[in-house]
C-alpha cells in the first residue's frame, strides 16, 4: 500500500485545483516519506502482529478461558522479547525499506534535537537513543503496562482457577484442589475457615455425584450448570459449591460495572465539576451511568415528586398555639 499511496499523493500535489488540497497532499506526502513515519510504521507492524491473535480471541463470543490465559502469557513473552532483542532487526528492516524508497536515513550516532530538546541545552541525546528509548522502548513498555493492568497475575490466576468449575467437555477441567484454592484465595470473605474445610469434602461427593452423572455431561456453561443444580435439587445438597458458582458467575458483571463506572468518570469529571461536592457528583454519575432507567423519568414526574415532598413536610409542622 505504501507505493500506491505515495503515487496518489504525488498526483494530488500537482493536479488538485485548490491551494488547500495541494497543500494537504504535499504535507501528507512529506510525512509519508519521512524516516519517522517509516520507523513507527514498522514498529507498530511488529507489535500488532504479536497482539493480533490475542485481540481476535478476546473478541470471540465463546471463549476458552484457560487457553486465552495461556495466550496472555505468550503475548507478554513475545512483546518482552521484542523489547529486549529485536531492536537491531527492526532497524535493519526500516533502513532497507528507506533505501528501496529513497528515504533519507538519519545518522544514529549524531545528536538528536527536537522542538522540546532545543530549549534544554543539557538534554542532548543521540538519534539512536531517541528512536530506541524514547519511541521503541516507551511504546512497548506502554503495551506491557496495559496488558498487565488488565490481566495481572492475580486476575489470571482467578480466571484459571475458575475454569475448574466449568462443565464444558464433560467437566474436563474439574479439579478439587483448584476449586478449594479459588474459594480460599479469592473469596475469603464469603467462606469461613470451617466452610473451606467442608468444601473439600463436599467436592469429593460432588465429583462422584455430579461430575460423572450421565445426564449432566452435555452442559457447556456455568450458567447452565447452576440452573441444572437448582432443577435437580442438588444446589441444596451442595450449598457451598452452589455459592461459589454463583460468585464466579457475577464476576463478569462486577468487572464490567466497574469498568463502566471508571469510563464514565472520565466523561463526567470535568474541570468545572471538580468543584462540586462528592455527594452531588455521585448522584450525577448514577443518573449518567444508568441512562436506561433515568430515561423513564420526565421533568413533570420529578417536579410532582418534589411538590409532594414539600406538602408532606408542611403537614408535619406543629401548629402554633
Amino acid at each position: 500500500m505504501f507505493g500506491a499511496t505515495t503515487s496518489i499523493l504525488e498526483d494530488l500535489t500537482t493536479n488538485r485545483s485548490t491551494y488547500s488540497q495541494r497543500g494537504d497532499a504535499t504535507y501528507a506526502l512529506k510525512s509519508l516519506l519521512s524516516f519517522d513515519f517509516v520507523f513507527i510504521l514498522h514498529m507498530m507492524k511488529e507489535i500488532m502482529g504479536i497482539t493480533d491473535k490475542f485481540c481476535q480471541v478476546l473478541q470471540q463470543k465463546s471463549q476458552d478461558i484457560l487457553n486465552v490465559m495461556h495466550l496472555v502469557s505468550s503475548t507478554k513473552s513475545l512483546i518482552q522479547q521484542l523489547r529486549d532483542s529485536s531492536w537491531g532487526a527492526l532497524l535493519e528492516k526500516v533502513s532497507s525499506f528507506c533505501n528501496d524508497h529513497a528515504i533519507q536515513i538519519p545518522d544514529m550516532g549524531a545528536s538528536f534535537s527536537d522542538i522540546i530538546r532545543s530549549h534544554r541545552k543539557k538534554d542532548v541525546v543521540t538519534g539512536e537513543h531517541h528512536y530506541r528509548i524514547d519511541i521503541f522502548t516507551s511504546v512497548i513498555d506502554f503495551q506491557l503496562k496495559e496488558i498487565n493492568s488488565r490481566f495481572s497475575e492475580q486476575a489470571t490466576e482467578l480466571l484459571i482457577l475458575s475454569t475448574s468449575l466449568d462443565p464444558k467437555d464433560a467437566f474436563k477441567l474439574f479439579s478439587i484442589c483448584n476449586i478449594c484454592n479459588l474459594a480460599k484465595n479469592f473469596y475469603s470473605l464469603d467462606f469461613s475457615e470451617q466452610e473451606n474445610i467442608q468444601l473439600d469434602y463436599e467436592l469429593q461427593h460432588y465429583e462422584l455425584d455430579v461430575v460423572k452423572a450421565p445426564d449432566l455431561q452435555d452442559l457447556s456453561t456455568l450458567a447452565e450448570l447452576c440452573q441444572k443444580l437448582i432443577e435437580t435439587g442438588k444446589s441444596n445438597i451442595y450449598p457451598l459449591i452452589d455459592r461459589l458458582i454463583r460468585l464466579v458467575l457475577t464476576l463478569p458483571v462486577t468487572t464490567t460495572t466497574t469498568e463502566r463506572a471508571f469510563s464514565s468518570i472520565k466523561i463526567i469529571k470535568t474541570r468545572l465539576r471538580n468543584k462540586v461536592k462528592d455527594e452531588f457528583l455521585a448522584d450525577y454519575m448514577i443518573v449518567y451511568i444508568e441512562k436506561e432507567i433515568a430515561s423513564k423519568f420526565n421533568s413533570e414526574m420529578i417536579i410532582d415528586d418534589f411538590s409532594s415532598m414539600k406538602h408532606r413536610r408542611t403537614s408535619l409542622k406543629i401548629p402554633k398555639s
